[in-house]
């Protein structure tokens, strides 16, 4: 697949549709702590809309670069940890603790590095470098990893798990084939499996949790009238 400025815009525009979709299903049938994680491909989406208008400007370091840097990295860092123990199980909200203090860190040194150093991004070929001097890079990239991806897979949620399953994948072939774009490349790929989440709202939108008959309480013997 090429990226350009109509690939984005096409693969935003249908993402943020789908984004659309979770949010009114999860209005309407599903619990509202669900909210953040549902709304995640319609931000997804519009990132990659931001990212087409960045594409047409030549990249550079001007507001459609910072906008894009400023969901890719410290957004998405709390935004998806902070979703899934919403969204989690009780009895995994103790393990995914860990997630949700690594997104928060990440998210201060990124909104930290981010206010402090210009972001420039580069059009290279059919794909988008974008370069922040990042102090201890590696560090806060595992970070980020471990904020965005494990919080997924420790979820305890069949669909969220699969969804970390995927963004896994994901990142991994980015790093071997996109090394230098790899932040693009990824929100691109983690973009376009967050539709995962169609899915994930409406499984429980279509199974709704049914309640026990009343028990009947009268009493039996023989002068009861049977039914």
């Amino acid at each position: 697949m090429c990226w350009s400025a109509t690939a984005d815009l096409v693969a935003g525009t249908a993402i943020a549709a789908v984004g659309a979709v979770c949010v009114v299903r999860t209005v309407r049938a599903r619990r509202p702590r669900d909210l953040p994680l549902a709304a995640l491909p319609l931000l997804l989406g519009a990132h990659q809309i931001v990212e087409s208008v960045l594409w047409r400007s030549g990249g550079g370091t001007g507001s459609a670069t910072l906008a894009w840097a400023v969901i890719a990295l410290p957004v998405l860092a709390l935004w998806v940890p902070a979703g899934v123990v919403c969204a989690a199980p009780r009895r995994a909200h103790g393990r995914l603790l860990i997630p949700l203090a690594a997104g928060a860190v990440t998210a201060a040194g990124l909104a930290y590095a981010l206010a402090t150093r210009t972001v420039t991004a580069e059009i290279r070929g059919h794909t988008v470098g974008y370069a922040l001097g990042l102090p201890h890079a590696e560090l806060l990239v595992a970070g980020y990893l471990l904020a965005t991806v494990s919080s997924l897979l420790l979820s305890a949620d069949r669909g969220l798990v699969l969804l970390g399953v995927l963004v896994a994948a994901g990142a991994a072939v980015c790093v071997v084939l996109w090394r230098w774009e790899f932040i693009s490349t990824w929100c691109a790929f983690a973009a376009v499996c967050s539709v995962a989440l169609l899915w994930w709202t409406g499984r429980s939108a279509d199974q709704p949790v049914r309640r026990r008959p009343p028990r009947d309480r009268r009493p039996s013997g023989p002068g009861t009238p049977e039914g």
